[in-house]
């Protein structure tokens, strides 16, 4: 038996795979595997493994026929790891210098889970967006009595996988099939009932996340208005107030969120038709069908003029609009008009 299994699923990553591996297999150890489920890419994927395989023994890869989607690929992954813990980490981004042996140390203290900080940088890597996404200077334990603490103050950073390092033998005996499709499986498995009440965070930036870089991105109206807060509020053992610290129960129903969406360009007539509940009439409606008839350059002119006077908290959402497809040579003007510098 190994003390870590690293598990990635990888879907349609050849491009990005070979660094992120890179940044794994220099630091694989004694007790350490790096375990990878292809989701059937049509890519070369399959063939960027089969070097690796080649040349790392630790390496187990494992290619299936059919995608069964990411929850479930990530569910395979850890089924056939052998560690005592599993590290689900993503295809696309990099393991820092030294971030294997820090969780390896974090894992003496037995915890049943760990959660791993992490710098965020723009897509190519090249400009550092936050060096903290986790704003914690010193690592933080949760028991069962701060679990509405550890949601609160963790959960938004926790729709990213790549921080998640669990006890193999936690995960296999929660409910896991109940969150395939949720695109967030690993959150189901750390706060479905009853909720895992040893929590350790490594206040540590242990990984560079390739911003702006997620596969899901052109589904983003359906997942941060939908799936991402049905599932934050379908948990029973926390209260509303850690819940909505989270995200709202209904973000769909917010004018701001509607109206910045479709700045970004997710939002429009389509996802209206698609989502919008039927019951939901009157005014309400109408605004939101308004809302998915504007101008989208017209509508992302006005956020990044709204982020631009908050720019000190607002570097990732003039990033995503700025690289918006509804980005005009008005909204850069603009943004630099604010002292703010696009970023690659």
């Amino acid at each position: 038996m190994f003390e870590l299994s690293i598990c990635i699923a990888t879907l349609n990553r050849a491009r990005f795979i070979g660094k992120t591996l890179d940044s794994i297999v220099d630091q694989i150890e004694d007790g350490v595997q790096l375990v990878i489920v292809d989701g059937a890419s049509p890519d070369n994927t399959a063939e960027v493994m089969a070097q690796y395989c080649a040349r790392y023994p630790q390496i187990v890869y494992r290619r299936e026929l059919t995608n069964s989607g990411v929850d479930a690929d990530y569910d395979k992954a850890v089924a056939y790891a052998t560690g005592k813990y599993c590290w689900l980490m993503t295809d696309d981004d990099l393991l820092k210098p030294g971030a294997i042996q820090r969780v390896l140390t974090a894992m003496k203290a037995s915890p049943d889970l760990i959660v791993v900080n992490a710098e965020v940088r723009s897509a190519d890597l090249s400009v550092v967006m936050e060096k903290r996404r986790l704003d914690f200077l010193e690592d933080v334990c949760y028991s069962g009595s701060r679990k509405d603490e550890f949601l609160r103050e963790v959960g938004s950073y926790l729709s990213f996988i790549g921080c998640v390092v669990i006890k193999r033998e936690k995960w296999m005996t929660r409910e896991r099939p109940a969150y395939y499709g949720s695109l967030f499986i690993h959150v189901g498995v750390i706060f479905q009932k009853p909720s895992i009440d040893d929590v350790l965070v490594i206040s540590d930036p242990l990984i560079e996340i390739r911003y702006g870089n997620a596969m899901w991105t052109p589904r983003g109206f359906e997942i941060w208005m939908f799936k991402w807060p049905q599932l934050i509020w379908s948990f029973p053992e926390y209260s509303d107030d850690a819940k909505r610290a989270v995200c709202r129960k209904q973000p769909w129903r917010s004018v701001k969120a509607l109206f910045h969406q479709r700045a970004m360009g997710s939002y429009s007539i389509n996802e209206f038709r698609k989502f919008w509940p039927e019951s939901r009439r009157g005014l309400e409606s109408r605004t939101a069908w308004l809302i998915s008839r504007f101008p989208a350059s017209a509508a992302n002119f006005i956020m990044v003029l709204y982020f631009s006077l908050r720019a000190k908290t607002s570097g990732m959402a003039l990033y995503d609009l700025l690289h918006s497809r509804h980005a005009t040579a008005a909204s850069f003007r603009l943004a630099k008009a604010f002292g703010v510098k696009p970023l690659s």
